[in-house]
């Protein structure tokens, strides 16, 4: 790991997100609603969510459906901040929480009747590794959901270098997507692919994460900024690096298949 001047560690993009209490993905509430109904989640009596981050996404499934959700996530600050949000939006008792890598999740063969990704795989090197790992959990004639970003058109050296570098890991284009899902062995699969319209996709962040929880970690976010002044570098790279013209060359696809 790199370090700065102050010989503070240089932070990777998902652990300033933890830190700060924040996540997100493209497309927003309505993304999210899209691949749920395509997930059939109506008739879904346990779900898991893979990479649950802040527990948005957790909650409002337990909370709009009914059904028993499963949060995981790698990070164990994620999961801490998923059960203050489930606790806050009083869904405790239909939730639950663990900390797990989408790459050996704890759970036995045919356990779930969906499972749902949304913005995990980009973050993950070995995603076909991932996508059937996520498969081999869910049921017979279950679904897996992933909703997850691509460059619609070959980055440049320089983006692909921060991406890298921020994430530890390198954002497919639309064309590796498509083929590993071609790959996943899932039947009945669709794929709706979309392009991201930044002055939405700022709106639909905010969005997702709610205006209370954006500013508490917008509070925490400078607070981190004006204590760590080896960290201000980390910082400026992830909000640097992402331009309205950089979000132009982003899009996201919503995958789904049966087992």
């Amino acid at each position: 790991m790199s370090t700065t001047k102050n010989d503070q560690p240089d932070m990777k993009y998902l652990d300033f997100q933890a830190e700060v209490g924040i996540t997100k993905h493209v497309g927003g509430f309505a993304a999210t609603d899209e691949l749920l109904s395509l997930c059939h989640i109506e008739d879904a009596r346990k779900v898991l969510n893979v990479g649950c981050g802040i527990g948005v996404g957790v909650a409002y499934i337990a909370r709009k459906f009914g059904c028993r959700v499963v949060g995981v996530d790698i990070s164990e600050k994620m999961i801490e901040w998923s059960r203050l949000r489930a606790r806050e939006e009083k869904v405790e008792d239909k939730v639950e929480f663990r900390v797990a890598d989408v790459l050996e999740l704890p759970f036995d063969d045919d356990r779930f009747d969906a499972v749902i990704v949304e913005s995990v795989l980009a973050f993950v090197e070995d995603k076909l590794r991932a996508i059937r790992e996520c498969i081999r959990v869910t049921k017979p004639g279950g679904y897996v959901g992933m909703n997850e970003s691509f460059w619609t058109k070959a980055p440049s050296p320089e983006m692909i270098a921060l991406a890298q570098d921020s994430v530890g890991s390198s954002i497919p284009t639309r064309e590796t997507w498509q083929a590993l899902w071609e790959a996943c062995g899932l039947r009945d699969r669709t794929v709706s692919l979309r392009q991201v319209k930044a002055g939405a996709e700022i709106k639909d962040r905010l969005g997702w994460v709610g205006q209370r929880w954006a500013l508490r970690g917008l509070g925490r976010m400078l607070r981190l900024f004006f204590t760590s002044p080896g960290l201000r570098q980390s910082i400026k790279k992830f909000f640097g690096g992402t331009s309205l013209d950089t979000m132009q060359e982003i899009g996201y696809g919503l995958f789904v298949g049966k087992k």
